[in-house]
């Protein structure tokens, strides 16, 4: 998701801007069938909700399985900004939580280029003593705030959105969050959900949020946060229409191990569907329900075979040509960019749908798709919310990345085929996987 979670456009789209080139193009080496076996980095989504949990908590936690990466370092900071304890040992990241009550007060919270940090911290900010203000880079102020904004103010919390595109700078006034029922717009951002259900059990009064419209975008994020909050101790519960966080029920400190991430386990299990061959992702448990394991489904219809066991989730290229596939990936707006790529090698048009969430991501990746995929030689047409990709005669070219870290990820993949690809800005993979690319060559 931090960049996790189905976002969609909200007022003018992010424009995408080319790469600035901070650091060299890297050129990928085509080569195939794979043959391996890695382990990704712990989970960023599972991470930064067991970091607020944590710092919110009553009691000690230690977190096992937490890797450093750009967004769970820009959490662990703000966190700290608001005057939780957070050390990172040997063993794992050891939280002392503040009970619920975090005891800062004018702090400037950097929340870097994370839009995860931005939008849990906005809400977790209302439990500081008193008023913060969150900012970030210029990417980070492109992107909204106001739903989450709207949804606080009438649970009663203070908060001002002073950015000129509604973003970053916020200003939170603290002092507690009151709670009781209010309406929540979740159709562009499972985020702003996920933010107000992470403070909700330190309200005054429960909280009862229901959905705008009945819509909750990218659901099985939500249904991620309330599993963590849960193994906190919290009491909440999430329905079709709404949700609900009883007050006063808050977070016990826990010994809580992070699962490997699977959007970082995205790209390599990608690979085998591209190069051919096999692929093992390990320590992912057979029962996990991170989201963008959905993506496994998709490329079992392109043809490729999955298999799931103790040792983690191995993925075996196709017999034959990938086959075209028309896929709903609301549920998976960070896999889309991957599964595009996978679209170039298959034996006919594959249409991505429900995209409309990726506008105001890191950069406009529904732009930034249609031009790169363009670049290689493919066919490509983009709609508000739909992606077609036809596959072309593909070539190599040099790949503009957009300061986004899933753009070099993904686009990477497609080197594994076609000579020549180079990937302009490879540093910004740092944002979640520092060491992508020398994983990548290993393979």
């Amino acid at each position: 998701m931090s960049n996790e979670q189905g976002e969609g456009s909200l007022g003018a789209p992010v424009t995408p801007q080319a790469s600035t080139g901070s650091t060299p193009a890297r050129p990928v080496r085509p080569r195939g069938p794979l043959s391996a076996r890695l382990r990704v980095p712990g989970s960023r989504s599972i991470t930064n909700r067991a970091l607020v949990c944590a710092a919110l908590a009553d009691g000690p936690s230690l977190l096992l399985g937490a890797t450093p990466s750009d967004d769970t370092e820009a959490m662990l900071g703000g966190l700290r900004s608001l005057g939780a304890a957070i050390e990172i040992q040997p063993e794992g990241w050891a939280v002392l939580g503040t009970g619920g009550r975090l005891p800062a007060a004018g702090a400037r919270v950097d929340v870097r280029s994370s839009g995860t940090t931005a939008r849990f911290l906005s809400a977790v900010a209302t439990l500081a003593t008193g008023p913060n203000t969150l900012d970030g880079t210029a990417q980070i102020r492109r992107r909204p705030l106001g739903d989450l904004a709207d949804a606080l103010t009438a649970l009663g919390a203070g908060i001002t959105v002073q950015g000129e595109a509604g973003g970053p700078p916020v200003v939170v006034a603290g002092g507690g969050l009151p709670g009781g029922p209010a309406t929540i717009d979740a159709s562009r951002s499972s985020q702003f959900l996920s933010g107000i259900l992470l403070a909700a059990p330190y309200a005054a009064r429960d909280v009862e949020l229901t959905f705008a419209g009945g819509v909750l975008v990218s659901r099985a994020f939500a249904e991620l946060t309330v599993e963590v909050m849960t193994a906190f101790g919290a009491d909440v519960a999430l329905t079709d229409t709404g949700a609900r966080v009883r007050a006063g029920q808050g977070y016990d400190g826990q010994r809580y191990a992070i699962e490997p991430d699977a959007q970082s386990a995205v790209y390599p299990l990608a690979a085998a569907a591209i190069a051919g061959g096999r692929v093992l992702v390990e320590g992912i448990p057979p029962e996990s329900r991170q989201t963008d394991l959905r993506l496994l489904d998709v490329l079992e219809r392109m043809g490729c075979r999955v298999s799931r066991s103790a040792e983690g989730i191995a993925l075996e290229g196709p017999d034959g040509p990938l086959r075209a596939v028309d896929a709903d990936l609301n549920s998976i707006p960070d896999a889309t960019l991957a599964l595009a790529v996978v679209a170039l090698f298959a034996d006919g048009p594959s249409t991505l749908r429900n995209l409309g969430h990726l506008p105001i991501k890191e950069s406009d990746r529904l732009r930034a798709l249609e031009t790169e995929l363009s670049r290689l030689g493919a066919r490509v047409e983009a709609g508000p919310d739909w992606l077609r990709v036809e596959p072309g005669p593909l070539h190599g070219a040099r790949i503009d990345t957009y300061d986004d870290h899933r753009m070099a990820m993904s686009f990477a993949l497609a080197g594994l085929r076609i000579a020549g690809v180079e990937i302009a800005d490879p540093g910004c993979v740092a944002k979640t996987w520092p060491d992508y690319f020398d994983a990548l060559e290993r393979l």
